[in-house]
This record gives structure tokens, C-alpha cells and sequence, in this order.
């Protein structure tokens, strides 16, 4: 599923001094607000090489967490404690936090199966996020068909309560993050092994410097714009390569591409962010992407050095320790003790 989620998700990475300030701008660090740029060359490489992730099959009967043996014990991680809330809170909806430190509070799961979509890899119980979310992709799937796409096949939303996860995504966390997978809907419904078992196509060749034109059709170009043109859609994230070939095939309407971020591994799926819902004031929003299009300096440097940007340098998904709850935003604790909603 998407496995290249993190708290910036910003550009990439050389050792030419414009690299790094196309790093510094696209991970949202202010130089002038700081004093100086606080983000250090081993924090990039860390988010390089710590988040990306090749793709991972599911499993139909996975074996349910044990209990915690101490889960009041402040040294617990986060991701432990969220990993086992596996309904939402009976709160109203609100994403707490930033997209890579926070929660969801009244999350709300996207249905399985919808008429142009249908859900991956079940049993991980990440298709919850902010109703704006949900009704994002059941909007965008049902755009789908027009632009060619017969349907989304949607990786990883949130969890119920949103929060770090034990494997894969730094960010995902306040439930306006998805992975839609550059696979289209087959034209019937899935089985649940397929569901699990299916992996999606890479679209991005064994170098990494373009995309294949044995996969890469005109309905990947259009599904994607539909999405960024959405005026929800903070940033989309994808492999460099995808981006390379957007700029390319985009023609005359290029505004849309300013949303579109390059990013290490996204070769089999891109990755839609939605902005801080208005009426959410503790969620945290990213600094806006540049105006302009992103298909120069900012792209070019990626394909420069050992980027190693597609998923096949990455291995599957590793556990994670992740931050303790006291690193989250104080009312994520409230989130984990609430109540669970009744869902069923």
C-alpha cells in the first residue's frame, strides 16, 4: 500500500546548494522564522531512507495485537496505542495535529466497496479518516470513469483514531492523507484474497528516470489533474519520474501541477493530501506548495547522483517504535480514551 508517507513529503536531495534550498522550500522549513534553516542535510536523508517502502501483501487472517501489558506506562509508544483502537471515538470529527504528529477525532470509514471504488488490503483497517476526506474519494471515484479510469482501488486512509502507525506512513495521521494506487478498477468486485494478494502496477521504469510507456496511458495524466484541480487537494505525492511525465503530457492547462510534489518510492500509487479543514483550528497545515508548475530546477535535481527514488530499493514494511503520546498534540489523548462509536 503507500509506504512512502512522511512529515514533510517534500523534494529531493543532492549536494548542490539549490537542492538543498528546493528541499528547505518544499518541506515547508522557514529560514526567516527560525533564524535559521532548522532542517539538517541527516534529518533528509532520514526521511529519504526511513519512510519509502516497496508494496506489501496483505493477509486474510492476521493474528489481532496482544494487550498491552502497561498502557498506562508513559514510555509506551504511540503507535502501539493507536494500532489497537480498532473503532473511532465517539467525538465529533476533527483532525488534531499536523499530518505527520497528530490524531482524528470522529473518524469515519470509507464503505469496502462503492460503486467506482473498492478498498485494499481490509484487515489493516486504514480506510478511516475527516468525512471531508471520505467524501474527497467517493467525489473523485465517481469522476473517475469520465476521465477514463473505471474506478480507484484506494490503499491506505487512517486508522479509526488516526495517530502514528506501527508499519509503513510517517504521516497518515489526522485522516486527510490516502493512497489511491495506479491501478485501475477492474469491472467487477474483488475477492477478499485478491483484495489482499493483488499488488498494484509499477509505472515507473527499473531506473527510475521516466515512466513505462507499456503502462503509463493518458487516463493516469487525467486521473491524477482530477484530482489536484479538486480545491480540498493540498499536495499530491509521487515518484519523480510520474512527475516528469505529468510535465510533459500536460499540455497548455498547467496550473494543476503546482500541487504535484515528487517524492522517493510512489511509483504504484499517488498520494493525495487534503488542507486543514476550516473549521478544525488545531489542525496544522502544511506551507503551500510553489505557484509556479515544478517542472524545473525543483524536478531536474532529482535525477541527478544515487536518488535511488522508485520502490524497488526499498524494502517491505518494518515496525516501528514511533514517539511516545506525550510528542502529540494534548487532545490526542482524549482521542485514545474516548469511547469507541458505534459502527456496525
Amino acid at each position: 500500500m503507500g509506504r512512502a508517507s512522511s512529515a514533510g513529503e517534500g523534494q529531493g536531495l543532492s549536494g548542490s546548494r539549490n537542492s538543498m534550498g528546493n528541499m528547505r522550500a518544499s518541506l515547508g522549513v522557514s529560514c526567516r522564522a527560525f533564524g535559521r534553516c532548522v532542517a539538517p542535510l541527516s534529518a533528509l536523508v532520514l526521511f529519504a531512507t526511513a519512510t519509502a517502502h516497496g508494496q506489501d501483501k496483505g493477509s486474510l487472517n492476521p493474528e489481532p495485537l496482544p494487550p498491552l501489558a502497561k498502557p498506562d506506562d508513559p514510555h509506551v509508544p504511540a503507535p502501539e496505542l493507536f494500532g489497537r483502537k480498532l473503532e473511532p471515538a465517539a467525538l465529533e470529527s476533527h483532525s488534531i495535529g499536523f499530518y505527520a504528529k497528530g490524531c482524528l477525532a470522529g473518524g469515519v470509514a470509507l464503505p469496502l466497496t462503492g460503486r467506482t471504488w473498492q478498498v485494499m488490503r481490509i484487515p489493516r483497517n486504514r480506510n478511516w479518516g475527516h468525512p471531508r476526506l471520505v467524501q474527497f474519494l467517493e467525489r473523485l471515484a465517481n469522476q473517475a470513469p469520465k476521465t477514463g479510469w473505471h474506478g480507484l482501488l484506494v490503499g491506505d486512509m487512517s486508522q479509526p483514531r488516526g495517530g502514528p502507525m506501527r508499519t509503513g506512513h510517517a504521516s497518515h495521521q489526522v485522516g486527510l492523507d490516502a493512497d489511491i494506487w495506479l491501478t485501475p478498477m477492474p469491472d467487477r468486485e474483488l475477492s477478499r484474497e485478491e483484495r489482499e494478494e493483488m499488488m498494484s502496477t509499477v509505472v515507473v521504469t527499473e531506473d527510475g528516470k521516466d515512466v513505462d510507456p507499456k503502462v503509463w496511458t493518458p487516463a493516469h495524466v487525467a486521473l491524477i489533474k482530477a484530482a489536484a484541480e479538486d480545491p480540498e487537494v493540498a499536495r499530491i505525492f509521487v515518484n519523480p519520474a510520474i512527475k516528469k511525465a505529468l510535465c510533459r503530457d500536460a499540455g497548455q492547462d498547467r496550473g494543476w501541477l503546482s500541487k504535484v510534489q515528487p517524492w522517493w518510492g510512489h511509483d504504484y500509487h499517488f498520494h493525495v493530501r487534503l488542507n486543514c479543514p476550516p473549521e478544525d483550528p488545531e489542525c496544522k497545515p502544511q506551507p503551500p506548495r510553489p505557484a509556479n508548475d515544478g517542472c524545473g530546477k525543483e524536478l531536474d535535481h532529482w535525477f541527478t547522483g544515487k536518488m535511488q527514488t522508485t520502490s524497488a530499493h526499498f524494502g517491505p514494511s518494518r515496525v516501528r517504535t514511533g514517539p511516545g503520546l506525550s510528542a502529540l498534540p494534548a487532545a490526542c489523548r482524549q482521542v485514545l480514551q474516548a469511547p469507541s462509536a458505534v459502527t456496525h
